[in-house]
């Protein structure tokens, strides 16, 4: 099987064909992922790649996009033990780059907890087709001329050191690394899949792995998984999932690692700025040449209803697959909320699992911030003020939103609990089976 894998992905036409008659008489559907990955780069094969699936699994679909989304539904189709090394080939004749991740004593597979076949090139250089900022060079907020007020920024606070982190410059990147309140983190932005999750980059609680007891710095790979970016760590160089904070490929596969997340809010610079005057903000000259002006960054595809690489949305869905969501997860729950409800009220009170929660929100913002509420009752305070570090009415009176804690007026703290923004396609896809939609019986 090896030999026709790579004859229908590498070999003349004669040869592709004649692997594809011996793939069909065969009989077997192991060789499917192969082929499914020869019909996006052996464009030469094309239609007989088509018809030997078809035959194999008597379903019809045209485009390497529809059969990326067959194989996804159908996890129980293994492929034959030679794939990985024909996608380790594939990936090397992209870039040689791609190597790090994909070592020959790695497995190829069985040091994975992803599935290898669902794995896709991103279109751009590996490790460095889009370079993180690593540390980067802040400015004071009068310094940022070239933001607008209405631009959007993440914005991070930890202890007394804020900070702002614009879209329209962190589209380009993806990833920063950094310091925030001495405590090191590293954002990491899947701009497919709409989400920015705040991550702490030093494990806590133990002394790293190996006796290393320095923070990871992560960069993007250039790989994806089901439309999400998959990062990966300069150290190992093992394959992380974006979505979930945890290694899925490569040496620290099977570590349990599980990076804890940090509460970051996207809001506009204007409020952000008016609620932390003292914060800093990434300065314009990053050492990239990028268009980092409004709106420039993913514009087609921000604007449109459909996703740029494969990945299944649940037939019934309740939400359009690029629909924003805010998600909370935590040890045994994860819950979602619409930030089309924020438009309805802009707070909500509601629970997760055992947890009162209150949200905060603006859905033209893509704002929301979540904290504990401990039973009690939260309604609007200023009108149009939730996203900027406003208030809130609650016990007693009116209630400071802080990025720490929302505070009672005799100064009492409900914490904040880490959430984030994301596309309803990417957040049905990791938690979606068994996490809780609000709104949703």
């Amino acid at each position: 099987m090896t030999q026709a894998a790579h004859e229908v992905m590498f070999g003349t036409a004669p040869e592709a064909e004649a692997a594809l008659a011996f793939m069909a008489k065969r009989g077997k559907q192991d060789v499917v992922a192969g082929l499914i990955l020869s019909l996006q780069y052996n464009r030469r094969a094309d239609e007989p790649i088509l018809q030997t699936l078809q035959a194999l699994t008597g379903h019809d679909a045209h485009t390497w996009h529809l059969w990326m989304l067959w194989q996804e539904a159908h996890d129980k189709v293994r492929p034959h033990a030679s794939y990985g090394e024909l996608f380790r080939l594939t990936m090397l004749r992209i870039d040689r780059g791609f190597g790090a991740f994909f070592r020959e004593r790695w497995g190829h597979g069985k040091s994975m907890r992803i599935r290898i076949e669902e794995i896709a090139w991103g279109g751009v250089r590996a490790m460095t087709g889009i370079p993180s900022l690593d540390n980067p060079h802040m400015v004071e907020a009068g310094e940022a001329d070239y933001l607008a007020d209405d631009d959007l920024v993440f914005g991070v606070k930890i202890k007394d050191d804020a900070r702002a982190y614009p879209l329209r410059i962190m589209g380009w990147h993806e990833m920063f690394n950094d310091t925030i309140g001495g405590v090191p983190v590293a954002l990491a932005y899947c701009t497919l899949c709409g989400s920015g999750i705040l991550y702490e980059t030093l494990l806590r609680g133990r002394v790293g792995l190996a006796g290393r007891g320095k923070p990871f710095v992560f960069g993007s790979s250039g790989l994806l998984y089901r439309s999400n970016k998959l990062m990966f760590d300069w150290e190992t160089l093992s394959l992380w999932n974006q979505f979930t904070g945890e290694p899925v490929a490569g040496p620290l596969a099977k570590s349990h690692i599980l990076l804890k997340t940090r509460p970051v809010a996207i809001t506009t610079w204007a409020d952000w700025r008016r609620a932390n005057p003292a914060t800093t903000v990434l300065a314009l000259e990053t050492g990239h040449h990028r268009d980092y002006a409004s709106g420039a960054v993913y514009k087609d595809y921000f604007a449109s209803p459909n996703l740029m690489f494969p990945a299944v949305v649940a037939e019934g869905s309740p939400l359009r697959k690029k629909a924003y969501v805010f998600g909370i997860r935590t040890a045994g729950n994860a819950k979602a909320w619409p930030l089309t409800a924020f438009a309805q009220s802009p707070v909500i009170n509601d629970r997760m699992g055992k947890r009162d929660l209150v949200l905060i929100g603006d859905a033209n913002t893509r704002t929301v911030r979540a904290y504990e509420r401990k039973g009690q009752i939260f309604e609007p305070g200023d009108p149009g003020d939730p996203g900027g570090g406003g208030n809130v009415q609650g016990p007693g009176g009116a209630w400071r939103i802080t990025e720490a804690a929302l505070v009672g007026p005799n100064g009492e703290k409900l914490a904040r609990i880490a959430g984030h923004v994301a596309y309803w396609f990417a957040w049905q896809n990791y938690f979606g089976p068994t996490a809780e939609l609000y709104g949703k019986p």
